[in-house]
């Protein structure tokens, strides 16, 4: 059975909405007062949480020209010094963060970023999915038990389960976040099937981190027992950045939040008449009516009884053939609803 977990106030998992993460990511491209902007963004939006990066460059990675692929023509180097923020920044932005109601999470690339924003004391580390089978980051972090949050994109059962036994040796919790790293995901490579696959082989409450077009892959995923939705948002697609194409604007997320809370609620249930329904029942469901006026002990036909709204009368359309054939008590006025003890037999 799929557990729970707890972030901050939060609960996620069987029974809870669907936890919403506003992924602002490094779409500040460095800038402070970006941030504090998409903070802004994210709360009018309503979303749970907004989450950054917490990038040390020298600690995460060596100098180096290789690039992001189709995202940027700038090197990995190059556009992670520049979106770097500060520990005062950091610090700055949860505050802000807290002030207005929103959680604040940030992913750590480093061992100094993981002890950075333990300093800070965020209440749950999201592990980005390369960080996925990075076993020593991964078990510095566990040691801290705090809750985490792993995407899995460039990872399978096997070395999903390979970090998974790091993190419950120190009994952190943790949850998984299905992923597809490929920028933008197409629609038919997002396999919203591995959410039941993890959450059936892990038993671990499991969310989508989704870098598709659009929101609709993570509509989707809430009927699929998505328990937390995670999408690269920015106040404007106009803004620079390599992960701005595949960011979504604040009408999105809004729309977003708004759409999932709506999912989950349709979800469950089984097929049964709802006593809500009766008043569209009484309208909309047909009655056995007299077509024309009917003489005591005629037989009842299809010439002189059929079924017609509204379906207050006592037989409803259902029984019509029931009465076929048997005869009237007493006269009938056309029009007239029948009743059972309008007949014989």
């Amino acid at each position: 059975m799929m557990k729970n977990m707890r972030i901050g106030d939060r609960k996620v998992g069987a029974g809870h909405p669907p936890f919403v993460i506003a992924e602002a990511g490094i779409n500040h491209e460095g800038s402070f007062d970006k941030a504090l902007k998409l903070v802004d963004a994210a709360v009018i939006a309503k979303a749970d949480c907004i989450k950054f990066q917490s990038h040390i460059a020298e600690a995460e990675m060596i100098k180096s020209k290789a690039k992001p692929g189709k995202l940027s023509s700038e090197s990995v180097w190059d556009i992670i010094k520049r979106c770097e923020l500060s520990e005062d920044e950091e610090k700055r932005i949860k505050k802000y963060c807290e002030k207005n109601n929103i959680m604040y999470l940030s992913t750590p690339f480093s061992r100094e970023a993981a002890d950075r924003l333990s300093r800070m004391d965020v209440p749950a580390f999201k592990i980005g999915s390369g960080e996925c089978n990075n076993l020593p980051l991964i078990e510095h972090i566990a040691k801290k038990g705090k809750p985490m949050i792993l995407s899995t994109g460039m990872n399978d059962i096997g070395s999903i389960g390979k970090t998974l036994k790091v993190i419950r040796k120190y009994k952190t919790p943790v949850m998984l976040m299905h992923c597809t790293s490929i920028y933008p995901t197409p629609y038919e490579k997002v396999r919203l099937g591995a959410i039941g696959q993890l959450m059936d082989i892990f038993g671990l409450p499991v969310g989508l981190s989704d870098h598709s077009q659009g929101i609709y892959t993570c509509l989707g995923a809430v009927s699929f027992g998505a328990c937390v939705l995670e999408k690269h948002f920015t106040v404007s697609r106009k803004w620079p950045g390599p992960d701005i194409s595949i960011s979504i604007e604040p009408g999105e997320l809004s729309e977003l939040v708004k759409g999932a809370k709506a999912v989950w609620q349709a979800m469950g249930g089984k097929k049964e008449i709802l006593s809500e329904e009766m008043p569209v029942i009484n309208f909309a469901y047909a009655s056995v009516v007299a077509i024309r006026d009917i003489k005591k002990n005629e037989k009842f036909t299809p010439d002189n009884i059929w079924v017609k709204r509204p379906g207050t009368g006592e037989i409803k359309a259902v029984s019509f053939k029931s009465l076929l054939g048997k005869k009237a008590k007493d006269n009938i006025a056309m029009d007239s609803q029948l009743k059972w003890r309008d007949t014989n037999g």
